[in-house]
């Protein structure tokens, strides 16, 4: 016997570490499962190895569309009858990235060792998400693991493409906010001191408008404590990256997420389409729908919206409709709610969600990329308003001088 220490997920999607003692690694995963949980990393717990040292072991960044293309692969080669480890020894051999070809190395060595598929994937969480491990896993009960892998990487080629298609349409935009606020820093911090002295005999002679006594406030507060500032801007980011990655950070911002002005509807409409992709493809190969329901709630890739869908499993389970729980989450428009309740009501409730996911796909797409081309005239003009604001606080004075002297 040996101890192991491990990393899990609960079917909630919450992360569980411990140890335990047995004689190897596969009995660990046994047990794992037995209890419920889906292990994600079990190692022996030498003398140089802890808990501690797990959970900061991380694998080295490797891009969603390395990964779906792989995915894509493995599917085309157990389509063409190529036995799996083979397979899996071509992709580590040919990955275009090195720590990609190493990770799938590793799950072919798990493989050959007697680890199913989806374990031995579930082991590098940074690679493959929770939604391909769920995937992959109800791929291998059901005998269809090669569509499901095709389904997989259709599903992360599609959200890497809709990622590049909206940073693509930010970058100019982006780019204008960070070289306008760096402008308007350098005016206020550096060009405005310059006028503190006329400012001052201009204020003993009849005052100083409202807006230049705001910016000479404003540029004396950055030089006196814009480091300060600086260093706690910074803080407060790597705080706020740590606090989201928790639970209770993840759920309030998924929850923010769906009430943001504009970009709400935008992002509840894609994890609709996400679902409903998910739930249809699994109902069409045949997988139960309770367990169909529980790994397209990984799909939705928001919180919220999963704990609705798992809820609506439990309802399900004691002999409702689909259609009923969904509804009363208030998380799905009524409209394809409407829809759903048909589909059950004639038995082609997959055919039906495959075409929700469509149809809500491509206008929410739509309605992004709009939303996204409004971003660069907005941003223009708040740009254009502060360096306004800067220009008429150090030409106000002068006016009024001017006007008094005339």
């Amino acid at each position: 016997m040996a101890d192991f220490a491990y990393i899990a997920k609960t079917a909630g999607g919450e992360q569980v570490k411990g140890s335990m003692a047995a004689a190897g690694q596969r009995e660990v995963f046994a047990t794992l499962t037995q209890q419920g949980l889906f292990p994600m990393r079990v190692e022996a717990a030498d003398g140089q190895f802890n808990l501690k040292s797990l959970s900061w072991r991380r694998t080295p960044r490797i891009k969603s569309e390395q990964v779906a293309s792989s995915l894509a692969q493995l599917a085309d080669l157990l389509g063409s009858g190529v036995p799996l480890l083979d397979s899996l020894d071509i992709l580590a051999s040919q990955a275009a990235q090195p720590a990609l070809g190493e990770v799938l190395k590793k799950v072919r060595d798990d493989v050959a060792e007697g680890t199913p598929l989806d374990d031995a994937l579930a082991r590098h969480p940074r690679v493959f998400s929770d939604l391909v491990i769920s995937i992959v896993r109800a791929g291998s009960a059901g005998a269809f693991l090669e569509e499901a892998l095709e389904q997989t990487a259709d599903f992360l080629s599609t959200q890497e493409e809709l990622k590049s298609r909206v940073k693509g349409a930010l970058a100019y935009p982006i780019f204008l906010a960070v070289a306008g606020v760096i402008v308007t820093i350098v005016l206020i911090v550096f060009f405005v001191p310059k006028f503190a002295l006329l400012f001052a005999k201009l204020e003993k002679h009849g005052g100083l408008p409202f807006a230049t006594t705001a910016l000479l406030w404003l540029s004396g507060a950055l030089w006196r404590y814009g480091l300060v500032l600086l260093v706690a801007l910074v803080g407060l980011i790597s705080w706020w990256k740590r606090f989201i990655r928790t639970p209770h950070g993840r759920r309030l911002l998924d929850k923010a997420r769906l009430q943001f002005p504009l970009f709400g509807p935008i992002f509840q409409g894609f994890a609709v389409a996400r679902c409903c992709r998910v739930l249809g493809t699994l109902l069409k190969n045949g997988v139960p729908i309770l367990r169909a329901l529980s790994i397209s709630s990984d799909a939705t890739g928001n919180i919220i919206f999963a704990e609705a869908v798992r809820a609506s499993a439990e309802n399900v389970s004691s002999g409702d409709t689909l259609a009923e729980p969904l509804a009363a989450s208030k998380l799905f428009p009524p409209q394809i709610m409407a829809m759903v309740r048909i589909a059950e009501e004639s038995n082609n409730l997959e055919t039906v969600l495959l075409q929700i996911a469509d149809r809500s796909e491509r206008r929410h797409i739509r309605q992004l990329d709009m939303l996204v081309r409004l971003v660069e005239p907005a941003m223009l003009l708040v740009m254009g308003a502060l360096m306004m604001f800067v220009i008429l606080a150090l030409l106000l004075p002068v006016f009024e001088m001017g006007s008094a002297l005339g």
